[in-house]
């Protein structure tokens, strides 16, 4: 890709960002090439739609969480705790533009489908997850486990959290980490009873 081309493309994601941060009613693709100072037919030969922008912001977020991850020397849950704080900063680091790559579909047709903004954050809470199953002597829960961390780590809650209920980031995580334990050990448990029942019928 040609440099300028690539600059443009940054350009538009980094708009886009800073627009939907400060959100003040609809946003278009004109509003985005607008704060680009890049004309709207040049956006719209990089993105289809305003969705297709805010994906790619998702993306860019979600590998600098994956990199913070990859980067940790610690495992199981310390792991955990240190990914979701990191995952909790880059919410209220990047406020409302945070909000608004929202789908029609359920968190896991879209990892499963192999959404590029979904899986980036996967591989980030891979291990973590993983190893906090094991150190919890839970059974393997794949990427359910990663349905309940995405649930309780929305940004949406996440910034309701600290803006409404007034919680620093550092208790937000504690807090819904602790919910995360409670979930994932009640999850295991429903699986297991699931899977004694059938073996019994049989």
């Amino acid at each position: 890709m040609r440099s300028d081309t690539q600059r443009n493309r940054r350009q538009l994601v980094k708009a886009a960002g800073q627009l939907f941060a400060a959100r003040r009613g609809p946003i278009s693709m004109t509003d985005i090439a607008k704060q680009a100072e890049i004309s709207t037919a040049t956006a719209y030969r990089h993105f289809a739609s305003v969705e297709e922008v805010l994906s790619e912001y998702r993306f860019g977020v979600g590998e600098k969480l994956r990199d913070f991850s990859l980067k940790q020397e610690s495992s199981g849950l310390v792991l955990l705790e240190a990914v979701s704080r990191k995952w909790v900063e880059l919410v209220v680091r990047h406020g409302g533009a945070m909000l608004y790559t929202r789908s029609g579909e359920g968190y896991l047709k879209r990892l499963r489908q192999g959404a590029f903004y979904i899986t980036v954050q996967a591989d980030a809470l891979e291990r973590p997850l993983r190893e906090t199953c094991e150190e919890l002597g839970l059974e393997p829960l794949g990427d359910e486990a990663m349905f309940l961390w995405n649930i309780l780590f929305d940004p949406r809650e996440i910034l309701d959290l600290i803006n409404t209920v007034g919680l620093n980031k550092d208790q937000a995580t504690t807090r819904l980490v602790s919910a995360l334990k409670g979930a994932l050990s009640g999850w295991s448990e429903d699986r297991a009873r699931l899977a004694s029942a059938e073996v019994e019928s049989a």
